[in-house]
């Protein structure tokens, strides 16, 4: 019986067939761009799709890209056990597009940019470029790890298929695409599985409503359990999700991943104007609001029906990440092949995200490391060295990211764990981009300074919170109970938990330090509001006191204007950001970033703006 506890079905023939189909069309797409692009064989074509990319489909990447195994897999879950709080992220999205849109984008579409980064080492200098490109690859590394980690608990619950086995597959189908087809591969196939995911989530709410007698049952079984309380007014910054922290730090968590982030830079610089760029910010949000909300809807559907037997107190799974895969095996096995969608949206999810940073990871090794030091490459030489680097290099980051997995596991929730990693590597590098941004004060000893401050002490307090996590009166999970199940079940091999961490300690069971119940109960939402402050301030005091910027004159283009804040449907016909885009291009087939700096048309560019 459906919501009464013990083992469920395993994966049907029908359910393999429909999961092989999803990962065959996506390895198909990055084949069809190869083939379709193949006279076009060039860098820009292969990093930025030409630059011709539009709105829609780039919107649909970048919403892809950050909705990903972990969203299917983690935000359900978040809903089940806390309640809607997490939808407030919902107000965070509007906030970061708003902020992505008008101050960022503009700046890295003048500067004709291919890696973020770029932008470090014309404002400051290059050690300060190779720093955050190095913590760019340290944060992709552990998110991928997390990424690939979430739909192998997936597959492992409800198929019984090896974990590592698994996690090499996904790596292996990722970096054949990539290599294939560029980023166009990336951002066609995201759209694929963009639908793919947010199909699943509609099939188990769906069936649930048929379960569970309608949808006004769940909300109403929601309502009972406390599950439908979100706004939490108190300003606690130790309380795990409050409307404060959520719309506060999560706008400025969102805004770190968005604007300063390759894999999302990358997609939207790939727009042939600035303001489909723009636009593409925009729609992204609408698909942000549309996937969390249709998450957070499964997660109470899934209460709903386990309200009397909650399948982890009962040991039918071994961790709270394999929640929806248990409840899509308890409702959805009776319809062959729609147990295999839900995997194929899980593991859809994880493709475009692997896929995404090995796109971006090749992007920021070439521009970053390579580029710099040899500058004679012929055109032919650098596009096979792009889809030389998705393979080779793209194994040993594949091979790093899988590693990874394993510290993915010892971070607990998957959700959590992702949002705490850009917090506390991408909060103190928002603030070394704001600092170059807004200041023109700021120099190289400042921003390099500012930015090792923020780090260590995000880190700190990051892995503190990890060591020690956070007592119950914080994270404030909400009572569930297993008087309604049939039985009680040992763990097995299929749903016990890989590996055990502190992580999965309970906070009372471990020796607790002095700071653990205030330092390190810091709400994760907080690390990237903390690591800008931190950034921003010492940054600014370091450039103070070792005499500010000493450049008699700096290029306009490297800070925010306000003409960047009014510039969106007549940026579309501007002829200086026709030519702009054009010199943007000549960059990237070999020319010197000093003298395109130089060029006229940068001055008659800032003359019309």
């Amino acid at each position: 019986m459906v919501g009464t506890g013990g083992p469920v079905p395993t994966f049907s023939p029908w359910d393999y067939v429909v999961f092989a189909a999803t990962i065959l069309g996506a390895a198909s797409i990055g084949l069809f761009q190869a083939i379709r692009g193949r006279k076009e064989n060039n860098s820009a074509e292969f990093l930025l799709g030409g630059r011709q990319m539009t709105a829609v489909p780039v919107a649909m990447s970048l919403t892809a890209s950050f909705m990903s195994g972990i969203t299917v897999i983690g935000t359900p879950s978040e809903a089940y056990r806390f309640g809607l709080a997490f939808w407030l992220f919902g107000f965070s999205y509007a906030i970061m597009s708003a902020i992505t849109a008008e101050l960022f984008v503009p700046i890295f579409y003048r500067l004709g940019i291919t890696s973020a980064y770029e932008y470090l080492e014309r404002r400051f200098n290059r050690i300060t470029r190779l720093t955050g490109t190095s913590m760019y690859i340290v944060q992709t590394a552990l998110y991928t790890g997390l990424v690939i980690y979430a739909p192998a608990l997936a597959l492992n619950q409800i198929t019984g298929l090896d974990l590592w086995g698994v996690l090499v597959a996904t790596g292996a189908v990722c970096i054949i695409y990539c290599t294939l087809g560029g980023l166009k591969a990336v951002i066609w196939t995201d759209v694929l599985q963009m639908v793919i995911m947010l199909a699943g989530f509609v099939a188990v709410i769906a069936r649930g409503a048929v379960v569970q007698g309608g949808l006004s049952t769940i909300w109403d079984d929601a309502a009972k359990g406390g599950r439908l309380v979100a706004f939490d007014f108190d300003p606690d910054p130790l309380k795990r999700h409050t409307f404060w922290n959520i719309v506060i730090g999560g706008s400025i968590m969102w805004v770190s991943i968005y604007s300063i982030n390759q894999s999302q830079v990358q997609r939207y610089i790939s727009c042939k104007t600035l303001g489909q760029a723009k636009l593409a910010l925009y729609i992204n949000m609408v698909g942000l609001w549309t996937t969390v909300s249709l998450a957070m809807f499964s997660g109470l559907t899934m209460y709903s029906i386990y309200k009397n037997c909650d399948p982890l107190s009962n040991g039918d799974i071994g961790t709270s990440d394999q929640l929806l895969p248990y409840l899509v095996m308890d409702i959805l096995s009776v319809y062959p092949g729609i147990p295999g969608l839900f995997v194929a949206a899980a593991y859809s999810g994880t493709l475009s995200t692997v896929s995404s940073s090995i796109n971006a990871l090749v992007a920021v090794t070439v521009e970053d490391f390579i580029f710099p030091v040899y500058k004679d490459f012929t055109q032919k030489q650098v596009t096979w060295m792009n889809m030389g680097l998705s393979e080779h290099p793209g194994v040993f980051f594949g091979g790093v990211c899988i590693g990874m997995a394993g510290v993915a596991s010892a971070m607990g929730s998957v959700l959590q764990a992702a949002l705490s990693i850009f917090g506390m590597i991408g909060g103190p590098l928002l603030g070394l981009y704001l600092l170059g941004m807004f200041f023109h004060t700021a120099n190289s000893t400042g921003g390099l300074g500012g930015l090792i401050t923020g780090l260590v002490l995000t880190l700190w307090v990051g892995i503190g919170a990890q060591l020690y996590p956070p007592t119950a009166d914080k994270t404030l999970p909400l009572p569930l109970t297993t008087v309604g199940c049939n039985k009680t079940v040992d763990l097995n091999s299929t749903t016990a938990a890989p590996w055990t961490s502190p992580a999965n300690l309970t906070p009372e069971s471990v020796s607790r330090p002095p700071l653990a119940d205030s330092w390190y109960s810091l709400s994760y939402v907080y690390f990237s509001l903390f690591g800008m402050l931190i950034t921003l301030v010492s940054g600014l005091l370091l450039s103070i006191i070792t005499g500010g910027c000493k450049q008699a004159k700096m290029n306009s283009d490297l800070f925010v204007r306000r003409s960047d804040l009014i510039c969106f449907s007549g940026c579309n016909n501007s002829k200086a950001s026709d030519e702009i885009e054009k010199v943007a291009t000549d960059v990237h087939m070999g020319v010197d970033n000093k003298a395109f700096m130089e060029m006229d048309v940068q001055k008659e560019y800032a003359t019309k703006l």
